[in-house]
């Protein structure tokens, strides 16, 4: 990628070996200053040049390593908002970062089509930092995953957090180790043929540590505002080229192989997100391979049609979800009704909701229609941070299901073999049963008031409708529950991790070279919870599934010519599949031969 994208525009940027520019937009400030050395004996100040539409610039005879932080006309002592590295946590100093430190050794990788995509999404404080991801990449290589998509690492106050409350969006945080450590890690899953994906928040920062409003108010809207506050003023150009220029970095200067950007429904300027892709497919190297996908609420077709390859699959999701749990409040009341017939509109058509009315959202009509998109614009998963977390106490399916474990193993099959890409969340490979609970690090003020929001959120759900029943909602600014999300991630319950595998090497082997040209021939509901789909691979043969969550078997369509079974969630079931009945609790996946 050029590094002409906007990414250098930004922050300090070393110019040669004792010599770094500092730029900072500041347009609330009438004068800037660049403090560098702070707490030493070697201490300076240096008045910086205010140049138009509110830029400070200085250029300094000091080298990679140097300390900083910008001086306010008040006096007010902030961190670079494009730091690379801090020295501690997000309040203090910044670190002047020589991008060019790391010595790359898998120099040739230029990534992999995304049709050859299986995500592993993974917390990468959860898996003991960087080093510690990097340390489990082998298996992951083995288990038969082409992807791991690290959730947000942007510098976050404390040494625990999601990710989602991260200020810096620059500077990976030191909890987890420096940049090149993170750069090795990406460095190591190139050469075992692993993409690393990026999840990035472009929508909002989190409440400690953004020191934005002090010096750029104009940053933010006061006429718009999100679940987290003023929303962010996109219709800015210097605004738009932040992140632009974010994006640009992490793509550049990391070799993220794509990026995955949440919530971007809360972006009011929705023409930037088509903006910055564009820029982003510019600046691209035609023989490398880059991705990028969103979280959109709003199911955002025109996104995919252009510069987006894929979106998260929430309908997916839910009415996956609903089939194995029964649960019917929340989203999920949105997915109650006939929701075999839901789940089979997701296989033909990709979403749900394609303009209809959410109950969820008071009657909102929700997306577009879906059907003329390829079935890999769809990221379809079982579980992942979000659906855990979002619960209150955390749980994952293996515990939600109970003794119905042969259902979770039909839908792990119809997801990990669907054309849509699929994706597996940490530890779920495993069968584990750990939660993955909400968590951060603040401090005691605003603990109190993050813990009390936390249970206050669960008020309306019955389970928590009495005072103690909230209480007993685990604390998200206590270690513990930081352990808690961690403990036993890695433990093999029950040979989940050799049926993941045996999964995804026939996904590897019978699908994933035909997945390119992949269209939808119909799907139906067998049941209130059964569902058989059928797909036009690229070489000309049909995929067919079919999956039954029920308890009781159904009659099903008899497969066609040239029967070819590629899996079956337990043995035996072909045979009741060629006398037309599916059996209860499974999944079978074969090809046969297009019929004219």
């Amino acid at each position: 990628m050029k590094k002409t994208l906007l990414s250098e525009k930004f922050g300090a940027r070393l110019l040669g070996p004792d010599r770094t520019r500092f730029r900072l937009w500041a347009p609330g400030q009438q004068a800037v200053s660049v403090e560098l050395d702070p707490g030493t004996a070697q201490a300076s100040v240096v008045p910086m040049q205010a140049r138009r539409e509110g830029w400070f610039e200085a250029e300094v005879a000091r080298g990679a390593g140097t300390r900083y932080r910008y001086r306010l006309a008040d006096g007010t002592a902030v961190p670079d908002p494009a730091s690379r590295m801090q020295d501690g946590d997000v309040h203090d100093a910044s670190v002047v970062v020589d991008p060019a430190a790391y010595r790359w050794r898998n120099t040739r990788w230029r990534g992999r089509p995304w049709s050859e995509a299986v995500i592993y999404e993974l917390h990468v404080g959860a898996m003991g930092g960087f080093d510690g991801v990097r340390g489990h990449l082998p298996r992951l290589a083995e288990l038969g995953v082409t992807a791991i998509e690290l959730m947000p690492i942007a510098d976050f106050p404390g040494t625990r957090n999601w990710g989602y409350d991260g200020v810096l969006p620059y500077a990976p945080d030191r909890a987890y180790g420096t940049p090149e450590s993170l750069k090795a890690l990406i460095d190591e899953a190139h050469g075992l043929g692993l993409m690393v994906f990026l999840d990035v928040v472009y929508n909002h920062f989190g409440p400690d540590g953004n020191y934005l409003h002090a010096y750029a108010p104009s940053f933010f809207r006061d006429d718009v505002h999100t679940p987290w506050g003023p929303a962010i003023d996109f219709r800015r150009r210097p605004v738009r080229e932040f992140f632009t220029g974010n994006a640009a970095y992490w793509l550049h200067e990391y070799r993220f192989d794509g990026l995955r950007l949440d919530a971007v429904h809360a972006i009011a300027e929705q023409d930037w997100l088509e903006e910055m892709a564009h820029a982003i497919r510019q600046a691209t190297d035609r023989q490398r391979h880059v991705h990028l996908v969103i979280e959109h609420d709003g199911n955002a077709v025109p996104l995919l049609e252009h510069e987006f390859d894929a979106q998260w699959n929430d309908d997916g999701h839910h009415v996956l979800h609903r089939l194995l749990t029964g649960e019917n409040q929340g989203y999920y009341r949105d997915y109650d009704e006939r929701p075999a017939a839901r789940l089979a509109r997701c296989l033909a058509e990709g979403f749900v909701y394609q303009g209809e009315p959410s109950a969820h959202r008071g009657g909102q009509h929700r997306g577009r229609p879906s059907a003329h998109l390829p079935p890999t614009s769809f990221v379809l998963f079982l579980q992942n941070h979000d659906q855990i977390g979002n619960r209150a106490l955390g749980e994952r399916l293996r515990t939600l299901v109970g003794d119905r474990s042969e259902a979770l193993r039909a839908a792990v099959a119809l997801v990990l073999l669907a054309p849509q890409i699929p994706l597996i969340f940490m530890g779920e490979e495993y069968g584990v049963e750990t939660p993955f609970l909400y968590f951060t690090c603040h401090g005691p003020e605003l603990a109190g008031a993050v813990r009390e929001g936390r249970r206050k959120e669960f008020e309306s759900f019955p389970a928590f409708a009495d005072d103690a029943a909230r209480a007993a909602i685990p604390d998200p600014n206590e270690a513990s529950t930081f352990e808690a999300s961690r403990r036993g991630l890695f433990q093999d319950t029950g040979g989940w991790f050799a049926y993941y595998q045996a999964l995804l090497r026939c996904r590897r082997e019978a699908l994933m070279p035909s997945l390119d040209a992949t269209r939808a021939l119909g799907a139906r509901a067998l049941s209130d919870s059964a569902v058989e789909a059928r797909w036009s691979l690229g070489d000309g043969r049909v995929l067919a599934i079919a999956s039954n969550f029920g308890d009781d078997a159904v009659t099903a369509t008899q497969p066609g010519a040239a029967f070819a079974l590629l899996f079956e969630s337990r043995q035996g079931l072909a045979r009741g599949l060629r006398q037309g009945v599916l059996d209860p609790t499974c999944t079978l996946a074969w090809t046969e031969a297009q019929t004219s």
